[in-house]
């Protein structure tokens, strides 16, 4: 596989160097909504662990229902479209609710949090499917590892500054500095060339047809060795990853990195910087051939690993180092199996097929969030026990995974590494 540095990637690719920007700008802003979310949930709920879940829960399980429509979406309608709607869309969601002042309630919070991910569903799937349109396959793994390391320096930044902006000058500040970020995500975007899918034949909206495209997509997944095992490849992750999400916010109220805003901002920054360190450092290692079918359950489990380090340990500045080690695993878990399937799907059936990746992700996420909140909220478990039982099930999830590597990927995988 010929190899693809990522400031030769970002100099000679300059569609993707737009995407690429335009896409930090965005997740930037983000991060302040998403800390502002859990901060508002905490704060009209007497901090309830169940409550706070619930933000997470609620925009995991709406994006799970949105995914399988929108991915259909991105193999029907052009995908740049899709992208500038999805921020317009969000600006002007959220432009709205700050206008008229409607965050009062935890109820309010859980809308907002539903509202602001039904744009996100549109977002993702488009992005996904446009990316091989704008970069060739030698450029492929690069690209999704410079956007996954983006994503999360973005996550960390956003996370960061979001959490600062918000002890400093409060919820609605914050929320103000999110809608100027999809304002320029947006003009970025529209900067960039057409790209995918064929929309010269007309195709009727009617529901039985929309639904049977759908239907269709998941036929073209199960009849496929080599996407169907892949496209579970992240809700592995979020098996355990979505508490995990979750608890770094209590994690962050009991550790002292400042007040709770600035201490959950601290642990998410954490969080993205690792997840995005991963898939840089670790290219070497999803460039082997022989490697790449077993390392993303040897990623999931690496992950449950050091969160159960994190349970164990004294919550000082050294918890943060396994949170960073933690999440860099799981970034290569996202690059890996992100890349697997772009590379093994056709173009007309792409966004279902990340519209089906994603849908399990978020399921998973929503799941487990909600789980560990119900746990701790009825005092099942403490936090502690609560962390190192995700970190327990990504352990053995990873090793079932990798045990169960199937016959047709061997043979696909011997067929790519004979030469010519």
């Amino acid at each position: 596989m010929a190899k693809m540095g990522y400031i030769q990637l970002l100099r000679s690719n300059r569609p993707f160097r737009r995407l690429f920007v335009a896409n930090e700008i965005s997740f930037i802003g983000d991060w302040f909504t998403v800390i502002a979310l859990f901060i508002l949930a905490g704060e009209a709920s007497d901090n309830s662990p169940l409550a706070i879940a619930g933000v997470l829960a609620s925009r995991s399980f709406s994006l799970a229902a949105a995914q399988p429509f929108t991915g259909m979406l991105a193999d029907r309608y052009s995908r740049k479209g899709l992208m500038i709607g999805a921020n317009l869309a969000s600006l002007i969601i959220l432009v709205f609710v700050l206008s008229l002042d409607l965050l009062g309630s935890l109820t309010s919070v859980y809308i907002l949090a539903v509202v602001m991910v039904a744009a996100r569903a549109v977002f993702d799937p488009a992005e996904y499917a446009y990316l091989p349109n704008i970069c060739s396959e030698e450029e492929l793994l690069t690209a999704n590892a410079l956007a996954s390391g983006g994503w999360s320096v973005a996550l960390g930044l956003g996370s960061a500054i979001g959490g600062l902006t918000i002890s400093l000058y409060g919820i609605e500040t914050a929320l103000w500095i999110d809608c100027a970020t999809f304002a320029l995500a947006a003009l970025g975007v529209m900067t960039l060339p057409p790209g995918g899918p064929d929309s010269s034949e007309h195709r009727s909206v009617a529901p039985s047809v929309v639904l049977g495209e759908i239907v269709d997509g998941w036929r073209y997944i199960s009849s496929n060795p080599s996407i169907r095992r892949i496209v579970f490849a992240k809700g592995l992750w979020a098996s355990g990853g979505g508490a995990q999400v979750f608890l770094l916010i209590l994690i962050g109220m009991e550790a002292g990195f400042g007040d709770v805003a600035a201490g959950v901002g601290i642990l998410f920054m954490v969080r993205g910087f690792g997840s995005g360190f991963g898939p840089l450092a670790g290219r070497p290692l999803m460039e082997n051939d022989s490697l790449r079918p077993y390392l993303i359950g040897l990623a999931v489990g690496v992950c449950g690993a050091f969160y159960i380090a994190v349970s164990a340990v004294e919550w000082t500045k050294f918890v943060l180092l396994l949170v960073f080690l933690s999440h860099a695993a799981s970034g290569l878990n996202w690059v890996l199996s992100t890349t697997f399937l772009q590379e093994r799907s056709d173009d007309e059936w792409r966004g279902r097929v990340a519209g089906t990746d994603h849908f399990v992700i978020t399921l998973m996420m929503g799941v487990s969030a909600i789980s560990a909140g119900y746990i701790m909220e009825n005092g099942l478990l403490d936090l502690r026990e609560v962390i190192a039982a995700t970190g327990l099930v990504q352990i053995a999830l990873g090793i079932i995974w990798t045990t169960l590597y199937s016959k047709e990927e061997k043979e696909l995988l011997d067929q790519s590494l004979q030469p010519g």
